[in-house]
């Protein structure tokens, strides 16, 4: 009996002199690195602590190949959600290597190491946070004073007194996840773009679309375009399953003109979302995409000009997973040949027709005539700098069946 009893409660001491480790650690301001391996020694597992921007903050693993299998979602891998008063400050990736952990003592430990993290991330949540408020700011154009601009953006450690570009990073998944990954894609973004031009700034839309908006130095004229590049690898990298848009802007030498030049990377990043062959574009490849630049401040008589022309198409489109918006766009790109759409489309002629007939009949403008050509044209612009998507499905009209019409 009195040799059970000593083995039951074995693993309690155990876990008091662990607390103890770990407390020392804290009192001691040992860091996160020093915490974590007394929680592993604790727990008798492996563990990696990750921020809720998806950074690593410390590893405590007996190996390199530990380290990354317990990167991976492997089925003996639990991830630990951490908290502090109910927001979420970072995971806790965990494999055990033998006996399940107590319960109380996960929890405590938990509860330790997320204070701990939100202790020693706050002051530089804080400045980060201070820097996304006055990117946001020089982007809106509320801060009228040159210098100003300079003075403010130097507290935060970029230089924009001889020149700065904006480049818009979007991130789409593939399928439905309840994971973070909003917050990957800026520190992902923000990696890519400072390995290039250290003291890049990001920040994420307020909208919470999955849009990160970075401002970067860039004194030679290149720094956003290969910046642009160095975000895509790591987005390529870092967020397998997404589908992503980027769109730059052209550099400006006057930190006053920062508004002009996030509204171009925001046109460039609608125009190539509704490329499927392209993932990246400049603001200088968006060809006659410019000319609606202006109305991108106020884009009320875009969405007007947009209702006018070609919404119903895109109302039909999604409501009978047709694709009159895709035909058309199609055409418009073959020079209005109806044999060479059809040829593109891997469509008969006369189910092009038929789509034509279908738009006259929506909108009240015939492709045929090269004004109902033009406005149509515009639509489909004005739509895509909306950064409205177009609903795509299989053609159910009649006439489409394979391709064939009735006679």
């Amino acid at each position: 009996m009195t040799e059970r009893v000593h083995e039951s409660r074995a693993p309690g001491a155990r876990g008091l002199d662990a607390l103890g480790a770990i407390t020392d650690a804290v009192e001691a301001g040992a860091g996160l690195p020093e915490i974590l391996r007394a929680a592993a020694r604790a727990l008798d597992a492996s563990l990696v602590l990750i921020d809720r921007s998806a950074t690593v903050l410390a590893v405590a693993a007996r190996s390199p190949a530990d380290e990354r299998s317990l990167m991976r979602d492997g089925e003996d891998v639990t991830s630990l959600e951490l908290k502090v008063a109910d927001a979420p400050v970072g995971r806790l990736r965990m494999r055990t290597r033998g006996a399940a952990p107590d319960g109380s003592l996960l929890r405590l430990l938990t509860t330790l190491i997320a204070s701990e993290v939100e202790r020693t991330r706050a002051p530089e949540r804080a400045s980060e946070q201070a820097a996304v408020t006055f990117q946001r700011a020089a982007l809106a154009g509320q801060i009228s004073d040159r210098q100003d601009v300079i003075a403010r953006g130097r507290e935060f450690g970029i230089n924009l007194e001889s020149g700065a570009g904006v480049v818009v990073a979007r991130a789409h998944p593939r399928k439905a996840t309840e994971d973070d990954w909003r917050s990957r894609l800026l520190a992902l973004a923000l990696r890519g773009a400072r390995s290039v031009a250290p003291g890049a700034i990001g920040a994420p839309a307020l909208d919470e679309s999955g849009e990160v908006v970075v401002l970067v130095p860039d004194a030679q004229g290149s720094a956003a375009a290969r910046c642009s590049a160095a975000i895509m690898r790591e987005l390529e990298s870092g967020l397998p399953g997404f589908t992503f848009a980027i769109g730059r802007s052209r550099p400006t030498s006057d930190p006053l003109e920062l508004p002009r030049a996030r509204n171009e990377a925001l046109l460039a990043a609608n125009v190539v979302e509704g490329d499927p062959e392209r993932t990246e574009l400049s603001y200088g490849e968006t060809g006659t995409y410019q000319l609606l630049l202006p109305h991108m401040r106020d884009p009320a008589e875009l969405r007007r000009f947009y209702a006018e022309t070609v919404r119903p198409l895109a109302a039909y489109d999604d409501q009978y997973e047709t694709d009159l918006l895709g035909t058309l766009s199609t055409f418009l790109e073959c020079d209005a040949n109806v044999n060479a759409t059809a040829a593109r489309l891997f469509t008969h002629r006369h189910t092009i027709r038929y789509r034509f007939e279908r738009v006259r009949e929506l909108t009240g403008l015939d492709v045929s005539s090269s004004d109902g050509r033009e406005k149509l044209s515009l639509g489909l612009k004005a739509m895509r700098v909306l950064g409205i998507a177009a609903p795509r499905g299989p053609a159910t009209e009649p006439g489409a069946e394979g391709g064939r019409v009735p006679r």
